[in-house]
């Protein structure tokens, strides 16, 4: 592809943003910028979150998974499924009845300050290294594919793409977040579907359903219960996962809390829930379609499982569908890094310098909440590189282990507070939501040792979970005694 191309298609995708941004923006004041005025669409916000969730790690690395593990990381999507209506039954209800900007304040009211912004931190820390991943793996595609042939160095690629997002994010908030989500999940399911249809109406890939399902790649069940991806393990882990990084993730509940009522907001995530079973079928059954192309057409297969998918489109693809290709990347790299931005801003901003209990005036609040979000922005270009020179080259599973460990601490705060009525001494919450993943860590090191050939997969959010409510309760006792 034309880099002079490209780059056109870059800038004008981010003047459809901008303009977007100035739209949705007229007449905002501070406080719209967290809550969106409460004003969303809950139809709108469903269909967009199906571009945050997905995001370029599922774009580039489901389909890749597919050659190592067949259809099984959809055993996960089910887990997804379920514990999306858990959060909408659960967390959604709590949440709108305590009129909550940053999800956060539960922790607050329910045990105090300390576990609060201990809270907040653990979001921050995950958001953080989860949204730099996303956009890491985007960035480092285009880089790969298309600007080392120009003599472009990855940190100006990364730098020029983070002053684009800054700009269209730093006034509109979390009404600019719904919208441009939406047009960007639009992009990217035209591109999944654009590339399905044409590979299997390319010559050579007739009869290619009787040919995945004889070579074993739609293989969706493990039922082997040492297996990392065994069944049940996986299931469970992607229930919590889901109530983890979605119903306790500020970035996520913020644009459901957008929505006016919790009947919406309640429908938004069910409805979307069951549109995420298909679309990532589609990823999977696009992954199968991939490697079947490979073998059948004899291309050499690339080194790294997530280089398959831009390898074809961009090597080997007519232009139209490598045009096509870019157009779904860039769209799923946005929905990535705006609403990570804006989240870590808002909970930032609210939930560790208390923005809102300092009798500041409107105009003090919007200079010290975009101050917070360029040094945002700055640390997720730091991040950014960091995993270029880290070369982490399993990016799906990187994302989720580093999800179980840093999300897992939230899932034991929330699960406490909402099943137990004891409160630990605060002093010990920050101790105890640190020592957890460490412990976790070592467990998961020595899993097969320990347990019988045991291997620990996802489920390490669980774990972590356990420990800290543990730790929690144990706080409790000594404080009651």
């Amino acid at each position: 592809m034309s880099p002079t191309l490209l780059l056109t298609i870059v800038f004008g995708y981010f003047l459809v943003l901008l303009a977007i941004a100035w739209y949705t923006s007229r007449g905002a004041g501070e406080h719209s910028f967290y809550s969106g005025d409460r004003k969303s669409l809950w139809y709108v916000v469903a269909f967009g979150m199906i571009g945050t969730s997905l995001s370029g790690v599922t774009f580039i690395s489901v389909p890749g998974y597919v050659a190592a593990k067949s259809w099984t990381y959809f055993q996960l999507v089910l887990g997804f499924a379920i514990g999306y209506w858990i959060v909408a039954g659960v967390l959604l209800p709590l949440y709108y009845r305590m009129h909550l900007t940053s999800i956060y304040g539960y922790l607050r009211q329910r045990f105090g300050m300390h576990s609060y912004r201990t809270g907040a931190g653990f979001f921050i820390v995950s958001r953080l290294a989860g949204a730099t991943i996303r956009i890491f793996v985007v960035l480092n595609v285009i880089q790969v594919f298309v600007l080392d042939a120009m003599g472009v160095p990855f940190e100006l690629t990364a730098l020029a793409v983070m002053l684009m997002i800054v700009l269209y994010t730093l006034k509109g908030g979390v009404k600019t977040i719904v919208w441009t989500d939406t047009l960007q999940t639009l992009f990217m399911l035209g591109a999944l579907v654009g590339t399905i249809i044409y590979i299997t109406g390319t010559p050579g890939m007739g009869e290619w359903l009787p040919s995945l399902q004889a070579n074993g790649s739609m293989r969706i069940l493990d039922l082997d219960w040492r297996s990392d991806s065994f069944l049940l393990k996986q299931v469970l882990a992607g229930m919590f996962i889901t109530i983890a990084m979605t119903g306790l993730d500020q970035e996520m509940m913020q644009k459901n809390l957008s929505v006016a009522t919790v009947e919406g907001s309640k429908k938004n995530m069910r409805v979307f829930s069951v549109i995420l079973l298909g679309v990532n079928l589609l990823f999977l059954l696009l992954g199968a379609l991939l490697y079947l192309y490979i073998q059948r057409n004899g291309l050499p297969l690339p080194a790294h499982s997530d280089d398959v998918f831009p390898a074809l489109a961009l090597q080997h693809f007519p232009p139209w569908l490598g045009l096509l290709f870019i157009i779904g990347l860039i769209s799923a790299l946005f929905p990535s890094a705006d609403g990570a931005l804006t989240a870590l801003t808002a909970s930032t901003c609210i939930d560790l310098i208390g923005i809102r209990d300092r009798g500041w005036d409107e105009r003090m609040q919007k200079r010290v909440r975009q101050g917070v979000h360029l040094a945002m922005a700055a640390l997720f270009l730091l991040f950014i590189l960091y995993f270029h020179w880290l070369a982490t080259p399993t990016v799906i599973k990187t994302l989720f282990d580093i999800a179980g460990f840093t999300y897992g601490p939230l899932l034991g705060l929330f699960a406490f507070g909402i099943l137990f009525q004891a409160v630990p001494q605060e002093r010990w919450v920050p101790w105890v939501c640190l020592a957890a993943p460490i412990i976790t860590y070592f467990l998961r090191m020595y899993s097969q040792e320990l347990f019988f050939g045991y291997k620990m997969g996802f489920e390490v959010l669980l774990v972590v979970a356990g420990l800290t409510i543990l730790g929690l309760w144990a706080s409790s006792r000594c404080k009651r005694a």
